[in-house]
C-alpha cells in the first residue's frame, strides 16, 4: 500500500499541469527576478513561523506562486500581493479558517485590502483551475527521513532537521525548480547524513531502494544544496533552523567539498575493490 502511494506521487510529480515551468523568468516575466522571488518568499518563511505553518503549508504555498507565475506576467509591485493570497490558499488546504483573509491583509500591514487578495485568490484559482493537491517536497521527505533515522545508529533527529533545512533552501533559490520534488528530498537527506556522518557513505542500497534513486542520479542537485548550504548570507530559512527546537543544525559546519566516490553506487565500489585486491 505504501509502495503504491508512493508510485502514485512519482507519478504527479512528472505532471506538467502539477510542475512550475523551470525558464518562466526568461519566457514569461518582464518585471521581476529571482531575487525578488527569493525576497518574496524568504518574508513568507518568516510569515509560517509567525503564524505557526507547517512546511507543507510553505512547499504549498511556493508551488502556487511558481505556477501562478510561469504563465502569468505581473509587475513587482503585486509579487508581495502574489505571495500572501497563495500561502492564504495553501494555509485554506490545510485547515479552514474564517478568519484568514484579516490576518492575511494584517501581514502586509494593510497595504493590501480584504478585496484585493480575494480577487487576487479567484484569479489564481481559476488559472490553477483548483489543482492544488500536488505532490511536494515535503510529502517525499516524510517517508526519506523515516527511512534515514532508520538506517542511521547515531544522531537521528538532527538528520530530519538537516533533512528539512536543506529542503527548505531549496525554496529560496529559482535554479532549484529544474529538480524534481522526490530529488530535492533524496538529496536533502543524502547531504543532512554526509554533513553530520562525513566520514561514512551518505547512500546505501536500503535508502536506494526506498527513494528509487542512485547516489549517481542525485549528484547535480546535491551539489546545488551543497552550495545553498555554504553560502554565508542569512536568511529567514536559516534563522528559523538555528533555534533549539530544530537542534541549531543551520549553524552545523558544511564541509567544503564532498568526496567523489560517494557519489559511486555500492556494486561499483566493490567492483573497484575486487579488481584492486586481484
Amino acid at each position: 500500500m505504501v509502495r503504491d502511494i508512493y508510485n502514485n506521487l512519482r507519478a504527479s510529480e512528472a505532471n506538467a499541469k502539477k510542475r512550475p515551468c523551470i525558464d518562466y523568468m526568461q519566457k514569461v516575466q518582464k518585471d521581476i527576478t529571482p531575487d525578488m522571488r527569493k525576497i518574496v518568499i524568504d518574508w513568507l518563511v518568516d510569515v509560517a513561523v509567525v503564524y505557526k505553518l507547517d512546511s507543507e503549508t510553505l512547499y504549498l504555498t511556493v508551488n502556487y506562486i511558481d505556477r501562478y507565475l510561469s504563465g502569468n506576467s505581473i509587475n513587482r509591485e503585486k509579487l508581495q500581493l502574489l505571495g500572501v493570497t497563495c500561502m492564504m490558499i495553501a494555509s485554506k488546504y490545510e485547515k479552514i479558517d474564517p478568519s484568514l483573509v484579516k490576518k492575511f491583509c494584517d501581514i502586509t500591514d494593510n497595504i493590501y485590502s480584504k478585496d484585493e487578495i480575494l480577487r487576487m485568490e479567484k484569479t489564481v484559482l481559476n488559472f490553477l483551475k483548483f489543482e492544488l493537491t500536488v505532490p511536494t517536497v515535503g510529502c517525499f521527505l516524510t517517508r526519506f527521513v523515516c527511512v534515514a533515522k532508520a538506517v542511521t545508529e547515531a544522531l537521528p533527529v538532527e538528520i530530519e532537521c538537516m533533512s528539512n533545512y536543506l529542503a527548505e533552501l531549496s525554496l529560496l533559490d529559482y535554479s532549484m525548480l529544474g529538480y524534481a520534488p522526490s530529488m530535492i528530498a533524496a538529496s536533502s537527506v543524502f547531504l543532512a547524513r554526509y554533513i553530520f556522518l562525513p566520514s561514512r557513505r551518505p547512500w546505501n542500497s536500503t535508502l536506494q531502494h526506498y527513494t528509487l534513486y542512485r547516489p549517481a542520479e542525485m549528484l547535480e542537485c546535491v551539489k546545488a544544496l551543497h552550495r545553498l548550504c555554504c553560502d554565508n548570507s542569512r536568511n529567514s530559512v536559516g534563522v528559523k533552523y538555528s533555534h533549539y527546537k530544530n537542534k541549531y543544525v543551520a549553524e552545523k559546519y558544511c564541509p567544503a567539498s564532498i568526496p567523489r566516490e560517494y557519489f559511486q553506487d555500492e556494486e561499483a565500489i566493490r567492483s573497484d575493490d575486487v579488481s584492486l585486491q586481484a
